[in-house]
């Protein structure tokens, strides 16, 4: 297995976030891509990942393998690579090898380790509507309602969606129309609410550093898909299971 990036920011960037919801997780590596699927230590929210081979200058995988890694250590292992850097990724007696060239040659160990965990199942999900909007709208509507409460609510209806918050005394709406910066399509017979924890959404909204477009489903009490996507590089999505609250 030799993997290179001339360009190590999408990968890189990709790693940290994932690592702010998993610490460790199985990387799996086929002869077309790079994947991950994780939930995070609380069964509230899934990680997927999937980098092209087509975003690498070389990709050669001989058989499929699947390595247990330390997220942690590999995010600080990454930030390391500078952004002019070539960054190669082998495999060398049960240690990824991480070589970074630049204007000095750096080479990093990293242990693999062994994760007793079932194959994660990505969850079969429908939903009634998708809505792509700006990244950093999104990103800043979530950092509103944080100064008011735990969670926020989610509500589509018609040509509106409607982010809020609600503590003891405050209140915070931040109401998006549909235009240039948020795009609706549903086939929702009636308006549509869930609520999520404001934690994660404020984890899962740095996805925006690989893409400027955030798609976001939902449904009625239901969980909800967030996905960045960077067209023949990758994708980066999240399912986090929904708020439900006893009145």
């Amino acid at each position: 297995m030799k993997l290179t990036l001339a360009e190590p920011k999408s990968l890189k960037d990709s790693i940290t976030i994932i690592s702010e919801l998993v610490s460790e997780a199985t990387i799996k590596i086929t002869k077309n891509s790079v994947e991950l699927v994780a939930m995070d230590p609380a069964n509230v929210a899934m990680v997927i990942f999937k980098q092209l081979s087509s975003s690498f200058t070389e990709f050669k995988v001989d058989n499929e393998v699947e390595i247990g890694i330390n997220l942690t250590t590999l995010k600080q292992f990454l930030r390391r690579a500078k952004p002019t850097d070539m960054l190669t990724l082998e495999l060398e007696e049960n240690k990824l090898k991480i070589l970074l060239k630049g204007n000095t040659t750096r080479t990093f160990y990293l242990p693999l380790i062994d994760l007793e965990e079932k194959e994660q199942r990505i969850p079969d999900l429908n939903f009634p509507l998708t809505i792509t909007m700006n990244g950093g709208v999104l990103s800043e509507a979530i950092e509103d309602a944080d100064v008011v409460a735990e969670s926020v609510a989610f509500e589509q209806e018609g040509e509106r969606f409607v982010i809020s918050a609600e503590g003891d005394l405050s209140k915070a709406k931040i109401e998006v129309k549909e235009g240039d910066d948020c795009k609706i399509v549903s086939d929702a017979k009636s308006k549509v609410k869930s609520k999520y924890s404001v934690e994660y959404l404020k984890k899962m909204i740095t996805g925006s550093k690989l893409s400027d477009q955030a798609v976001i489903n939902f449904a009625d009490d239901y969980p909800l898909k967030m996905e960045f996507r960077s067209v023949d590089k990758l994708t980066l999505s999240f399912i986090l299971a929904p708020r439900v609250e006893n009145d």
